[in-house]
């Protein structure tokens, strides 16, 4: 993914009215970013960002970080673990709060919101 199209993502998936100095926030949500590349799908060999499945990334005046995220289906085998290993690789960027991660099912996700990069590992071009 380009760092301009890093960039929109980045601001159309990030709360940036936060009290923290721009920077900060900026350093913070590359970081996040970073992070929530880390974790796959187990099933699916694509990171969960490029899939598509973080739709908001809440970073508070406090430091915590709220999580919103889906799944690709509702009946997705990691839905247990998911959520966790989001929250763990959140929680390992320097300098975050407590984090808390809400799976939400609205909009419902579609392979629309695949990044490029996640069309070609999984072929679906």
């Amino acid at each position: 993914m380009s760092d301009t199209v890093q960039a929109a993502e980045a601001s159309r998936k990030f709360d940036t009215s936060s009290a923290l100095p721009p920077e900060e926030t900026e350093r913070l949500g590359t970081d996040i970013v970073a992070a929530l590349k880390t974790v796959f799908d187990p099933e699916i060999p694509a990171d969960i960002y490029e899939l598509g499945l973080i739709y908001k990334v809440d970073i508070k005046d406090d430091r915590s970080v709220d999580v919103q995220m889906t799944l690709t289906t509702p009946n997705c085998p990691a839905a247990g673990e998911l959520p966790t290993m989001v929250e763990n690789a959140v929680a390992s960027v320097a300098g975050v709060g407590p984090v808390s991660v809400n799976v939400v099912w609205e909009p419902t996700w579609t392979p629309d919101r695949m990044s490029d990069e996640a069309r070609l590992v999984l072929n679906m071009w």
